[in-house]
This record gives structure tokens, C-alpha cells and sequence, in this order.
């Protein structure tokens, strides 16, 4: 295959954008287009070699695998092993285990499937995990394994034949893509029948180019060239990926690879030394950038600062040029590394990461003693008359650990993650599948309708983030990214607080026709704002008789906290929307944590007695449950025997 500079040149197109973007510079919002564009390319240039091979008899499987081997491992297995000694250093037990997952999936292939089944409120932030961007590789992998054998078998038909089987299945994924986004947004987004279109349209493009050549065309390589940067700058994190929107970058691509020869100006600009050069090593660019930013995430309390960021950007190009150099490099040279050791160091690398991993998952992160799970002595022990039903999200759920420790009677678990407690409410961002929430929180409030004997219902949510849109302190913002609070009943209402109240009112209008049933609306919890709460847990390695521990970290019970004034701040809005509902509601009991967990000038995130409350950003530990519980269970009589 002849070598064309102005590929590598849009490797560098690629890579530097998905860098900035997942170093949060807004400048860079649609960044992520990059990995579309790798997807291209690979589709291009794999579809190249293959049709040479077959035309030219020498297709082999075994060779066909030692390339990808030679390309893609060395260098993969290299900073995953670099990531594990920072892992074992500056993560929880809960993000160990997460990790080790992923260097079982990064190793057999499947990371995208590992990170889809992932999502949700009780993993950890997105942007902490070291090897998530392995996803896109995952997805190539798959590519890798099927592509050549379906080429193989189908070659039989015809060249031509075999180039309308790919365009079918193009646009059999690109419609798959675009219901996807709508229907199972997260799912649309990792896995591989709904990307697929991608890798296909490098796969079109190289068999007109191998019929006709690259055919020089100054205004269509432009176009195509202009298609690319308008993405990166234009799309942001609410535009449905991948989709109808996604043609714009793949069609960019392919029109360089069409016609953006050298002597175009398209191909001139992506063939200067300096776009070629960051192409070369964009390989490693790609994998080095990850680790080292979600490691600072992990490392540093609050937000990283942009000139750390830029420091860490301009970090992986180092980094990356210096694995290209003397891990890419050398083991791509045939004449150094034989197939047989490459073949057999690929092995061994896959169950070493794969034991390794294991073991870690099997350990639970290599967790010992959780202080937040001692035995703690409770103000007044509860003997409730009536079993208890949760409804709402996450913040709902971190409820039941302290509930069912201190409750004598039955509590029943009816939270969904991420679903806002109220009729006809639909709640989804770009983790959660439009409609989903709706259908199970109705489904929910239909049972509480029917329950025939005293009973109490807690409705506990996150407010703020649904009414404003937002994300506390610039954590998560996964949880709003692409977010849609609608009413179901009536979908031309969009304001937020609208749709809210009106549910708000639905369902305590329903709820209170129920005579069996107390009752209780829980104002959102204080959100802490640091992304592991206060606490490291320490983690052990116990093997062959020897004993490894990490240091323990924590922030001091004094500076767990936040201000006061920036809580007022957050739940003005939403406290004053409460209040005012509930008015219209007296026999609906109002409990408001705030006095229990903030005083004048702050809220806390840790109290002598209890320890640390909070896991994370805004949910409770175990010994933060049985506190809340401990103070709503002392507000309200109808819990307490008499």
C-alpha cells in the first residue's frame, strides 16, 4: 500500500481535539469527533491491505492478526501497566476493583461492553477511570475479527458484490445508530453494531480509491477538511452520538481520503512535518492522555486546573513520542521481534492483565476494614409501627442501609436510579434511555396506590441538578449531559420547575388518596462537592505470605465541608418551589436535613460520632445512612411506639 502523509497528517487532526476535549477546554466541545475519524482511518487502511492481499493471493489470517498484534498491543499492554503502581497508590477499593475490571476487559476486547453495562449513579465518575477511552479499541478490535473473515468468505461473489454487502450494512448500522440515540442512548454510544457504519465508510472509501486512485480535487478536499474542524468546534456533549450527526465528520473524512492528494491544499496543510509528526505517535497520544488525567481527577480534591491540564496534554505527546520510539516502533520491525514471540508475548501479556485484574475484582480492590461500616451507637433505637416504602433515585437508595438497620418493620426499595419520584416525570441524560424513568416510576406509584394497610412513603431525590441543569462544584458532569426533564402527559411544557411542580403535585394529589399511607417528602440532602467524599480506605495485598498496604489518605473531619452560603446558594430555587407545593398539602410531612447537617456557616461532610457521611460527591456513606435515619426517624411520631 502506497504510504499517504496526509493520513497520518488527520490522525493528528484527530487525536489533538479528543485530548483538549477530555482535558474539559469548552474551546474543544465536539473533540470527540476525533475517535470518528480514527474509526475511518482504520476502516480505510485495513480495508486497503486486505484487498491487496486478496487480489494478490497472499490473504492469511495469522498475518493479517500479527500486524494488528504488532500495531496495537505492545503499546497497550505498556501503559497498562504503568497505570497499575498509580491505581494501587491513589485509588479507592471501589475504583481498584472498577480498574482491575477494565484490564480484564481492555484485555480480551472488551472494554465497550464493560463500560456500557458500567453506567449509572453508583459507578464512579467517568472521568476517573483510567483506560475508559480503551472503548474505541475495543470497538476496532471487534472490527479487526470479523471484518477480514466476512471479506474472506464474501470475496467469492465478486469485488462489486462485496462492495454493495458493505454499503447495506453501512447504512443498516447508521440507521441503527440513529433510533439508537433516541431509544438506547448509551448503549448506542459503545457498542459496535451501531458504530460500525463508521469503520464501513473507510472500508467504501478504499474501494473506490483502489479502483480509481486518489482523484485530486481542491474545493471537495477542502469541503471535507472544513466538515471535520466545523465539528470539532460546533458539536458539544448534547449532540446525540453517533448519529445523522455523525455523518459530518466520517463524510470529511472521507472526502480527504478521496480526494485530498498532495498537491491539493487540504493535503499540503495535513502533510507538513508537524501534522505527520503528532500522526505517528497519535497511537500513543490516544493512550497515554487518559491515565493521566483521570489520575489527577483521582489525586487532586478539586478540579484540576486548566493549567495543569494543559501541562498534562502537552505531557502525553512526550510521553507518546517516547513509546512510539521504544515500544511501537521496535516491535512493528519483523526483523527484531519474530511472530513467534510476538504471538507469544501477546499471550502472556493478556493473562497477566487478566489474572491481575481478577484477582483484584475477587478482592474487592483490595478492601480492608471500612471505616464507615463500624458499628456506630445511635441516639434513640427505632421500633417503627409501619413498614416503609422508598421511592426516587440515588438519593433515595443511599437511604436504605440506614432505614433497614434502624427499622423493625419491612423497607421496601422502589428507587431507580437517575428518576425523578413523580407521575408522568421522565428524567434521562446521555447515560439513560428516554422514557425508561417514567415507566418505572408510574409503575411504582400504581403499587403504592393499591397498598392496603399503614404504611409510610419517602420521596427522595437530587433537586437542583434536575430543576437548573447543572452539576455541584463542576462534579459529574455525565449526570448532565444531554439532560431531558419532560412531563410525558404533556410534552410542550420544557421548563424544568414547570414540569417538576406539575409532577410534584400529581403525585402527592394521588398519594394523598390513599388514607393507609404516610407521607414524607425528603428535601434533597447538602451536596458535598468532592468527588471520594473525605475518606481513602486503605487497601491490602495479601500473597505468598507478604503484606502490601497503600497509605492512607484523608482530608480532615474540620475541612470535609462546604460553604453554607454556596448551599443557599444551589437550593434556593428548588427549596422555594418545596415549600410552596407543600403548603397545598398539609397531611404531606415535610423533612428537611439541612439543620441536621449544616449549621451557620457550613455543611458538614463528617461528624465526630458518625465519621464520614458521604461516599462521594453528594451520596451517602453507610454511617451517613443511619444518621440521616437515626434524625428523620426522631421527627415524625407515627414511627415510634408509643
Amino acid at each position: 500500500m502506497k504510504y499517504r502523509p496526509e493520513i497520518d497528517g488527520l490522525r493528528a487532526l484527530a487525536v489533538v481535539p479528543v485530548i483538549l476535549f477530555h482535558a474539559g477546554f469548552e474551546l474543544f466541545s465536539g473533540g470527540y469527533v476525533g475517535v470518528d475519524v480514527f474509526f475511518v482511518i482504520s476502516g480505510y487502511l485495513i480495508t486497503t491491505i486486505l484487498i491487496e492481499d486478496l487480489e494478490n493471493d497472499r490473504f492469511s489470517l495469522v498475518n493479517f492478526y500479527e500486524r494488528r498484534a504488532r500495531r496495537i498491543l505492545p503499546a497497550l499492554f505498556f501503559v497498562m501497566l504503568m497505570c497499575i503502581p498509580f491505581a494501587w497508590m491513589w485509588m479507592l477499593p471501589s475504583q481498584m476493583k472498577d480498574f482491575s475490571q477494565s484490564l480484564v476487559a481492555v484485555s480480551l476486547f472488551g472494554s465497550n461492553v464493560l463500560f456500557w453495562r458500567e453506567t449509572g449513579y453508583f459507578n464512579i465518575a467517568a472521568e476517573e477511570k483510567p483506560l475508559l477511552h480503551t472503548w474505541s479499541l475495543a470497538v476496532e478490535e471487534q472490527y479487526y475479527v470479523l471484518f477480514p473473515i466476512f471479506l474472506f468468505l464474501a470475496w467469492r461473489y465478486g469485488k462489486n458484490r462485496v462492495f454493495w454487502m458493505i454499503v447495506v450494512m453501512a447504512s443498516i448500522s447508521l440507521l441503527l445508530s440513529e433510533w439508537g440515540w433516541r431509544n438506547k442512548a448509551t448503549a448506542n454510544f459503545y457498542l459496535a453494531p451501531s458504530r460500525a457504519w463508521e469503520l464501513f465508510s473507510g472500508s467504501i472509501a478504499a474501494f473506490i480509491v483502489q479502483r480509481k486512485g486518489v482523484q485530486k480535487n481542491n474545493p471537495l478536499a477542502m469541503l471535507g477538511l472544513a466538515a471535520i474542524v466545523f465539528s470539532i468546534f460546533a458539536y458539544d456533549e448534547s449532540t446525540p452520538f453517533p448519529s445523522f450527526y455523525a455523518l459530518v465528520p466520517v463524510l470529511g473524512v472521507v472526502l480527504l481520503v478521496l480526494y485530498a492528494n498532495k498537491d491539493t491544499l487540504a493535503g499540503k496543510v495535513l502533510s507538513t512535518k508537524a501534522f505527520v509528526g503528532v500522526g505517528l505517535i497519535s497511537y500513543s497520544a490516544y493512550l497515554w492522555h487518559q491515565p493521566l488525567f483521570a489520575f489527577a481527577r483521582i489525586e487532586i480534591v478539586s478540579q484540576p486546573s486548566e493549567l495543569l491540564m494543559i501541562f498534562l496534554s502537552v505531557l502525553a505527546i512526550f510521553l507518546a513520542y517516547g513509546s512510539w520510539r521504544y515500544v511501537e516502533k521496535p516491535f512493528r520491525n519483523k526483523e527484531n521481534i519474530a511472530r513467534r514471540s510476538i504471538f507469544l508475548g501477546s499471550i502472556i501479556g493478556v493473562i497477566f492483565f487478566v489474572s491481575v485484574g481478577y484477582y483484584g475484582h475477587k478482592q474487592n480492590g483490595f478492601s480492608i476494614n471500612n471505616r464507615n461500616d463500624v458499628s456506630i451507637e445511635i441516639d434513640t433505637l427505632t421500633q417503627n409501627l409501619m413498614p416503609i416504602y422508598v421511592i426516587g433515585d440515588s438519593h433515595g437508595q443511599h437511604l436504605m442501609h440506614g432505614l433497614s438497620a434502624l427499622s423493625s418493620e419491612a423497607v421496601t426499595n422502589m428507587t431507580s436510579g437517575g428518576c425523578i419520584p413523580f407521575r408522568d416525570v421522565d428524567r434521562y441524560d446521555s447515560r439513560f434511555e428516554v422514557g425508561a424513568c417514567a415507566r418505572t416510576i408510574n409503575k411504582n406509584l400504581d403499587s403504592l396506590s393499591k397498598i392496603a394497610k399503614p404504611s409510610v412513603v419517602i420521596l427522595s431525590s437530587m433537586g437542583p441538578v434536575y430543576l437548573d441543569g447543572t452539576p455541584f462544584n463542576g462534579k459529574d458532569y455525565a449526570r448532565v449531559t444531554g439532560l431531558g426533564v419532560e412531563l410525558v402527559s404533556d410534552k410542550t411544557i420544557v421548563n424544568h420547575y414547570d414540569v417538576f411542580e406539575i409532577g410534584m403535585r400529581t403525585t402527592l394529589a394521588e398519594l394523598a388518596l390513599n388514607s393507609n399511607l404516610e407521607v414524607v417528602f425528603a428535601v434533597d440532602i447538602p451536596e458535598l462537592g468532592i468527588d471520594l467524599g473525605c475518606q481513602y480506605v486503605p487497601k491490602k495485598i495479601s500473597l505468598l505470605g507478604f503484606h502490601l498496604y497503600d497509605a492512607v489518605k484523608e482530608i480532615s473531619i474540620e475541612s470535609c465541608a462546604v460553604s453554607r452560603v454556596a448551599y443557599d446558594e444551589r437550593t434556593e430555587r428548588y427549596k422555594a418551589l418545596v415549600f410552596r407545593v407543600l403548603q397545598d398539602y398539609p397531611n404531606v410531612h415535610l423533612f428537611d436535613p439541612t439543620p441536621h447537617f449544616c449549621d451557620e456557616e457550613r455543611c458538614f461532610g463528617a461528624l465526630d460520632k458518625f465519621g464520614f457521611l458521604y461516599r462521594d460527591i453528594d451520596h451517602l456513606s453507610s454511617s451517613g445512612s443511619i444518621y440521616y435515619a437515626n434524625k428523620l426517624f426522631g421527627s415524625f411520631g407515627f414511627f415510634r411506639r408509643e
